[in-house]
């Protein structure tokens, strides 16, 4: 999960028998604190983009419950426009497989592949941070 910059906010990586909606909600839930305006930082964002495979009514209500408005296109729809928000994400994830160890999966163990993913992570971060300033 990205923000609007493509900068990773979490990162989690699941099998590939698993399906996208089932890591949506943890996802959403480590989403650190938005900052903003001085005095109680908000919680959450105002809005998250996903692709089609985020597709269910549930998860669209629990968002809204959670006051984040869901952009996530139906399927079978063939026109979506939803790619002027979707290359921040292509972007990042392209950024995150010029690691080597993260293109291929060579490490066995869950915990080492997400430990690198986490890195790589912070290392995207500290790119985007040390460009800006």
């Amino acid at each position: 999960m990205t923000d609007a910059a493509g900068v990773p906010l979490v990162v989690q990586f699941t099998s590939a028998n698993q399906h996208d909606l089932k890591a949506a909600l943890p996802l959403v839930a480590n989403i650190p604190a938005v900052t903003g305006k001085p005095g109680a930082p908000k919680r959450k964002p105002d809005a998250l983009v996903a692709d089609k495979a985020f597709d269910d009514t549930a998860l669209r209500g629990i968002l809204r419950w959670l006051g984040i408005e869901p952009h996530i296109p139906k399927r079978g729809d063939e026109e979506h426009g939803l790619g002027k928000l979707r290359w921040f994400i292509e972007r990042t994830l392209s950024w995150l497989h010029q690691f080597r160890r993260l293109r291929t999966r060579w490490d066995r163990k869950p915990n080492v592949h997400q430990a690198f993913l986490s890195l790589a992570a912070a290392v995207i971060c500290y790119r985007v941070w040390n460009r800006q300033s």
